[in-house]
């Protein structure tokens, strides 16, 4: 098979990541929970695992990385923490359901930075134009799951800090390809799965909070701390992990995330820009089919969109499943997304990309989306 939706899930993964997991079960408990040997691994490994994301995104201390089921479960807790019901919240116009559905369960009222595909420039300009007194929390992804856009979160950012407002960043698409600085950003939140670009396995998850971010659970239980309380503890992470945590994910994470160190997230970012740019110059061959791409790709990263022009995206996606290359056909989970592009209407065709893709590969893609098209 030829995988080619890791915006989905980075289905291959480093072989330390399965390794860590199967080290997990055998040795580990469950942090927190007791001095013996089982529950001291599972604290360390942990320790571990926040201390490598804290260093990689420059947050201040370990507590302040929270582990969660996922982005989505990371993204609901931030923006729960930030906008109460019928509050005012900012988006791109490239949000995922992840923080359009959330903001949308609270009745929040939603202004939405519109802005045309790959104009980094404009988006800054519709956030500066949106973002007034009273806005309760700013929110953009950090690129665009259904078209790779990288948006400009740091001139975002710089828009909340004079303002005074809180900002959330979704780096779903950008975990382990572009780094962030959690301290100069001055971000309250920075959310992200395990599962894409850090190489973990699906069912983890991470938010990075700031300093001086108010929280708010969406889970209380045990945590291990402060048993005879019967309020969640005031301090992170405690505050937002009630429960028995997933040590083999968070194992397996540690390893994925030590493995994305290791190889440079720049490294992976410049193979798979080329690669999508290598796969973009072979579609526009492709007649009856139109590429959503920069030719430099300057504003995007490892995703691109195509829509057939005489074919229904799902029958596209079939007949390349078909022929053994794993594609996403839809919406993606992102209609805004769709509708900021104009295609709503009919969906598109994701292909998208990891550190396991060859060039080899791409030109096996290119050849039978020729031969399906011929």
């Amino acid at each position: 098979m030829i995988y080619l939706d890791s915006a989905a899930t980075t289905f291959q993964k480093p072989r330390s990541v399965a390794n860590a997991m199967d080290r997990a079960l055998a040795t580990m408990s469950s942090p927190g929970r007791g001095g013996y040997p089982a529950a001291m691994a599972a604290a360390d490994a942990a320790l571990d695992c926040r201390t490598e994301l804290a260093e990689l995104y420059h947050a201040e201390s370990p507590e302040q990385v929270v582990f969660t089921l996922n982005a989505t479960h990371a993204l609901n807790i931030a923006i729960k923490s930030l906008v109460p019901p019928g509050g005012r919240a900012v988006v791109s116009g490239y949000e995922h359901n992840a923080v359009t559905r959330p903001l949308a369960a609270l009745g929040a009222q939603v202004s939405v930075a519109a802005a045309p595909l790959f104009q980094r420039a404009a988006v800054t300009e519709a956030f500066d134009r949106l973002i007034v007194p009273g806005t309760d929390a700013v929110i953009c992804n950090h690129v665009s799951n259904v078209f790779g856009f990288v948006q400009p979160v740091e001139e975002i950012a710089a828009l909340c800090r004079d303002r005074g407002v809180p900002f959330i960043i979704d780096a779903s698409q950008s975990a382990g390809l572009l780094t962030l600085d959690m301290k100069a950003l001055g971000a309250a939140f920075i959310a992200m799965p395990g599962h894409k670009g850090l190489y973990g396995p699906q069912g983890t998850g991470v938010l990075i909070c700031g300093r001086d971010a108010p929280v708010r659970t969406v889970l209380e239980g045990g945590t291990g701390s402060q048993s005879l309380e019967q309020a969640m503890p005031d301090f992170l992470p405690d505050r937002l992990e009630a429960g028995t945590h997933n040590m083999p994910g968070i194992a397996g994470l540690l390893a994925g995330v030590r493995f994305v160190r290791k190889v440079g997230p720049e490294a992976i970012c410049q193979e798979e820009r080329r690669l999508t740019l290598l796969a973009a110059e072979g579609l526009r061959r492709v007649p009856g089919i139109r590429v959503y791409a920069r030719p430099d790709l300057k504003a995007q990263v490892g995703v691109l969109s195509l829509v057939p022009e005489k074919m229904d995206p799902e029958t596209l996606g079939a007949a390349l499943a078909d022929r053994g290359i794993a594609v996403r056909a839809g919406l993606h989970c992102a209609p805004l997304a769709h509708r900021s592009a104009g295609t709503l209407e009919t969906g598109t065709v994701r292909v998208s990309l990891s550190h396991w893709n060859t060039r080899e590969e791409i030109g096996r893609f290119l050849g039978a989306m020729g031969a399906i098209f011929r």
